[in-house]
């Protein structure tokens, strides 16, 4: 079959990579994996060599009798199902048995990267660790190797620990991408950072408003958002006691300190 560009097709052929993204998952027998996105089974069958039960979903029905034909044991026997549907529509919680506890692992179109590790971390049925295999720009950015946060690292380590396992050239794809690739590991997802379910909707209003200029100094860009609310002199009172400048930029500032900013602004 010819992949699909409008589908962001591009099928994994590296058995070196797979055995790192395998391992990643710190898989052992009877753990379930939701599998974004199988393709042609290739990753599929690392997964399921591991003894972990699969769930692969896939969007595109042309692929569906292809995995169905290749798997057929492996479907019989119940360690593998193959469902039809949009990774961005599917609900864990409704699928039966319900996946309550899971590990995410795939190799995900890139065009749609920030929306698969938006929609799985917030989950309120996400995944206990997630495993993706992504463009390298977008894995580094994550991890901020330029010591630099974004609203993308920050969106990801509220809610788990991500890690740059593995980098993957583009000639490990079929059809070769433009860009090289890297495995991206996110231990330990929970909500744990969130008091509720408003302070959670307060922590991203507040990454969003800090990130909106800038060039701007982040206490500016704040009192633009919440100036109904705060004023600049308890802006400066909490700078003065969270002991961070005036001056301070919105990608110089640590998940620690978004965190109680936001908790600041839900008062």
């Amino acid at each position: 079959m010819t992949p699909k560009k409008s589908l962001g097709q591009n099928f994994l052929t590296s058995i070196p990579a797979r055995i790192v993204i395998v391992n990643a998952g710190e898989l052992t027998k009877g753990d379930v994996v939701l599998e974004i996105g199988p393709g042609r089974g290739f990753l599929t069958r690392g997964l399921l060599d591991s003894g972990a039960k699969v769930v692969a979903l896939e969007k595109d029905r042309d692929l569906i009798p292809v995995l169905s034909e290749i798997f057929a044991p492996e479907i019989k026997s119940g360690q593998l199902v193959v469902i039809e549907g949009d990774a961005l529509l599917f609900e864990p919680s409704t699928f039966y048995p319900p996946l309550s506890t899971y590990k995410l692992i795939a190799n995900i179109p890139y065009y749609i990267t920030g929306a698969i590790l938006s929609r799985y971390l917030s989950h309120k049925n996400s995944p206990s660790k997630m495993v993706v295999l992504v463009q390298k720009e977008v894995a580094e950015r994550v991890v901020a190797r330029d010591k630099k946060e974004s609203i993308l690292s920050l969106s990801v380590k509220v809610y788990g620990g991500p890690k740059l396992v593995y980098r993957v050239n583009k000639g490990s794809f079929n059809p070769i991408p433009s860009v090289d690739s890297a495995v991206l590991q996110i231990n330990n997802i929970s909500r744990k950072n969130f008091k509720n379910q408003y302070h959670e909707e307060m922590f991203f209003k507040t990454l969003h408003a800090g990130f909106a200029h800038k060039r701007k100094f982040l206490i500016s860009n704040l009192l633009e958002v919440f100036k109904e609310s705060k004023n600049r002199e308890e802006f400066q009172k909490l700078f003065e006691e969270l002991k961070i400048s005036e001056k301070i930029r919105a990608e110089d500032l640590p998940l620690d300190i978004w965190l109680q900013i936001s908790n600041f602004l839900t008062k």
